[in-house]
């Protein structure tokens, strides 16, 4: 045997071994993995909260309102637009941009509620319920100002508890996706709340607050406090 088949077979045992050690280590980490996740949902529980929804459906789809609403929130939210505070003529903003205002805009539109019509009726009829408006209605922007979209919820839609316990499943039932929430000063803003949630059962929020609309555990640590909490249209 000459000197080079004498050394490939001299390293065949080597090459042998570390390549059942990788096997080995591979296999190790899947397992591990495995055993984490097993181990993660055997310590974290979830609550169940109970998915409640009126039976109003504007549009027709087959699809109740608040499960359109919170689709709607949802396809701003895959859309991503970039949140831009700026005036447009018309009012609308493009599909790319938007601000928190815009969020609610688009959820309404996807179970076919015309918000803009629907305030800039209300504002031209009642301009004294809207402050904001101080007397000068500007079609192109009143609909986008979270102070003139509380006015409007609050003559129009059904208002709900602000507390949220973790865990309690009475409470949280008050919680559903599509419910619109308003924020108050000094960072006013308003969002959707989403139909995910978090273990303790405390629901998510779609909002925009820049770089663009996201779905965030925002419920709890906006640096303003929850000051209402909405389910449009009104049931009664």
């Amino acid at each position: 045997m000459n000197k080079e088949k004498r050394l490939l077979v001299a390293k065949a045992p080597l090459f042998l071994i570390i390549t059942g050690l990788l096997i080995i280590l591979l296999n190790r980490q899947n397992t591990d993995s495995r055993l984490q996740v097993n181990l993660r949902g055997f310590v974290e529980p979830r609550c169940v909260v109970e998915r409640v929804v009126p039976a109003s459906d504007k549009d027709d789809d087959g699809i109740y309102d608040l499960d359109d609403i919170v689709q709607g929130a949802r396809k701003d939210l895959e859309a991503k637009p970039l949140y831009k505070d700026t005036y447009y003529a018309g009012g609308y903003p493009p599909e790319n941009e938007g601000v928190c205002t815009d969020v609610i805009l688009r959820a309404l539109q996807n179970a076919g509620y015309d918000l803009k019509g629907m305030m800039d009726r209300d504002i031209k009829e009642h301009p004294g319920d809207y402050p904001r408006v101080e007397g000068k209605p500007d079609q192109n922007i009143d609909f986008r100002r979270v102070p003139n979209q509380e006015v409007f919820f609050k003559k129009y839609a059904d208002r709900l508890t602000t507390g949220i316990k973790p865990w309690d499943t009475e409470n949280l039932r008050e919680w559903q996706g599509g419910d619109i929430v308003v924020f108050g000063p000094p960072y006013d803003h308003v969002g959707v709340v989403s139909d995910q949630r978090r273990a303790d059962g405390v629901p998510l929020l779609i909002h925009n607050a820049g770089p663009y609309t996201r779905e965030e555990d925002d419920l709890f640590t906006w640096p303003s406090p929850l000051k209402y909490h909405f389910r449009f249209p009104k049931a009664s």
